[in-house]
């Protein structure tokens, strides 16, 4: 009952994974098939199987999915983006396939295949699998999530750490049709206007709720009387000079970036702008809480008839082919 060359070669390059149709086709007689599934090999899922008994690895999983998907399948969505290393997604089930149209789109145990008629997008091959483009994975892993603020925080990562283009994001949205569009492009608008970390778009949406408040600025260049440029708060209200600054290392793409805010924040308060705080996790708990703290404080700003000599120049909105 030893396998034959061809299966233990196909076996090496798949992690152990194969097929029904690949065992019968290099030499494994179904009565072989029958008597070693369960006593040494493993069913995955229908007609794939690991040849071990004991528990598959995340990879083996991952082949089994594509396997299972066919030929010309690929790991596409929230598992593709994890696996090109996106921080915000992680593999778990169910693990996401696309394949050509017409195939059927179906749900088996702990693998989701779509079917796709958007062909052509440049595949990664990742040893024995093949993901999807990143730009792609990135758009699809924020269709998948329950709410704005999880899609939000994907794509800022991806443009943060300069992984996509906002232009390729664009694409592969308009691509997309209508589905989730609007969703999608009220993201991509909130990171081309400057959000740089999830925090501080939830701040931003947040302060536009409010009818006391000015537009607020995201990222502002400020200038003081000097000429001396001085730290760029994370939101800016320019009626009465005030700076707020969502006050966290996580949620800072540069955690240099953020040591050198801690230690420059004193030069606005030099320079008698007004300057509050907030946290993520205050931001999150009690979002309505920390609007009102904020609208007290710029009302208090506003009474006192005085504003920080200083200039506000709003940043240049990322232009939609540049990441950074």
């Amino acid at each position: 009952m030893a396998l034959t060359e061809t299966a233990l070669a196909l076996a090496r390059t798949q992690c152990g994974v194969l097929t029904r149709a690949q065992l019968l086709a290099s030499g494994v007689s179904r009565e072989t098939l029958r008597w070693r599934v369960g006593r040494d090999w493993r069913l995955l899922l229908p007609g794939i199987y690991v040849l071990q008994t004991g528990l598959p690895t995340e990879e083996q999983r991952l082949v089994a999915a594509q396997l299972f998907g066919g030929d010309g399948a690929w790991l596409a969505g929230s598992t593709a983006a994890a696996l090109h290393g996106l921080r915000a997604c992680q593999v778990r089930f169910p693990i996401r396939v696309l394949v050509p149209a017409p195939r059927r789109s179906r749900r088996v145990a702990w693998v989701d295949i779509r079917s796709t008629t958007l062909l052509g997008e440049p595949l990664v091959p990742r040893g024995s699998l093949r993901l999807g483009c990143l730009a792609r994975a990135v758009v699809d892993a924020a269709v998948e999530t329950p709410d704005d603020r999880s899609a939000r925080a994907l794509v800022i990562e991806a443009v943060q750490r300069r992984l996509v283009r906002l232009d390729d994001l664009e694409h592969w949205v308009d691509a997309r049709g209508r589905q989730h569009s609007r969703r999608l492009r009220r993201v991509l608008a909130e990171v081309a206007a400057g959000a740089w970390s999830a925090p501080e778009a939830d701040l931003l949406a947040l302060l536009r709720t409010s009818d006391r408040l000015p537009e607020p600025m995201a990222n502002p260049v400020l200038t003081g009387p000097d000429g001396r440029v001085l730290t760029s708060p994370d939101v800016w209200l320019d009626d009465v000079g005030m700076a707020v600054l969502v006050q966290s290392r996580a949620f800072h793409a540069d955690g240099l970036a953020w040591d050198d805010t801690v230690e420059q924040a004193s030069d606005l308060s030099a320079a008698r702008v007004v300057v509050v705080g907030v946290t993520p996790s205050a931001l999150a708990r009690d979002p309505m809480a920390q609007l009102v703290r904020i609208e007290l404080a710029h009302a208090e700003a506003a009474r006192t008839g005085t504003r920080a000599p200083v200039t506000a120049t709003e940043r240049p909105t990322l232009p939609l082919g540049r990441a950074g």
